[in-house]
């Protein structure tokens, strides 16, 4: 891999000493034991916020940066506790359940309501944690990433969103002799991905849609920089395996199909391609966060649908896992 560039002409052949973000991260889940977000046996981090807003995300509560109000139906006892501790008069009873005013919860950070919730009827996602926090959680399990090849993922949302944070913990795992995977969709500024960049073993790089147009239109953003970022990851050497979401009607058919196939197959290294059915796990999470979900009528897709999209990266050249096409 090449040496990391910082401004023309100056670079940086070793790793600099990391520098601690003067604020914690936001973190919405470290679950362990994960075997489908990169080698071995991991860790994965999940840090809140992201700048997309995919129609199929099935982790909606990641989307917010701060933390955020989930609300369960069938644990509510009705007590009232909550309501008599909100004071933004946000919270309410309802005949299903817990209610809340999104609106008027916008901003607090006390998020009282949850606290007073002796059943968890009110839940909050997102918790402050320092660097060192979520090293001293993930290292626990340092015997398991030996013995099978393993290490730390980061993932979200989307962990550039927090990208001072990110480049700690990113340097912070490398110094630990961990192995580290970042879970991208590329979207922020080179100058992020240039600084931490050589922190990070494997790349798993979000691709949805190449036409622009598209993109815009179910994830809310440009892909211009998301494809500029991925192109000069490959041509800087690194180890990239993009991930594919395989959605009925919407990244499936031919057009994107080949586009997102001569991608792969033309970036230097020829990164392979993990394909992710789309799947309907994360609607429930909608109606827990009061919004609604963009695509009720997509289906998951059949075995044929797979398999043809395996079949037309195979002949591209890219290779192909995921899907149950391996």
């Amino acid at each position: 891999m090449a040496p990391r560039t910082r401004g023309p002409g100056v670079c940086i052949a070793g790793r600099r000493p990391s520098r601690r973000p003067p604020t914690p991260g936001t973190v919405f889940d470290i679950r362990r034991y994960a075997i489908h977000d990169g080698p071995g046996i991991r860790t994965t981090v999940f840090l809140k916020g992201c700048a997309l807003s995919c129609w199929w995300c099935h982790n909606p509560e990641s989307q917010a940066p701060g933390p955020e109000l989930i609300l369960h139906d069938g644990r509510c006892i009705r007590c009232g506790a909550c309501v008599a501790a909100c004071e933004r008069g946000a919270a309410s009873l309802t005949a299903e359940g817990p209610a809340a005013d999104r609106e008027r919860c916008e901003g607090c950070d006390a998020l009282a309501c949850a606290d007073a919730c002796v059943a968890d009827a009110r839940e909050v996602v997102g918790r402050a944690m320092t660097v060192e926090q979520v090293l001293e959680a993930v290292v626990r399990d340092e015997p398991f990433y030996e013995a099978s090849g393993g290490g730390v993922t980061l993932s979200g949302g989307e962990p550039l969103f927090q990208g001072e944070f990110t480049a700690a913990l990113l340097a912070g795992l490398k110094a630990r002799g961990l192995h580290t995977t970042l879970d991208t969709c590329g979207h922020a500024p080179w100058a992020l991905l240039d600084r931490l960049r050589g922190d990070v073993d494997l790349f798993l790089y979000d691709v949805k849609l190449v036409d622009d147009e598209r993109h815009r239109r179910y994830t809310g953003v440009s892909n211009r920089r998301i494809l500029e970022n991925l192109r000069a990851l490959a041509s800087a050497g690194h180890r990239i395996v993009l991930r594919f979401p395989v959605i009925p009607d919407v990244t499936d058919d031919e057009d994107n199909l080949r586009a997102v196939a001569g991608l792969a197959a033309g970036l230097p290294g020829h990164a392979g391609v993990e394909l992710l059915p789309y799947h309907r796990i994360g609607v429930h999470k909608y109606v827990r966060l009061g919004r609604p979900y963009r695509l009720p009528d997509v289906d998951v897709p059949t075995r044929a649908r797979l398999e043809a999209a395996a079949s037309l990266f195979a002949a591209a050249g890219a290779a192909v896992s995921g899907g149950d096409c391996r």
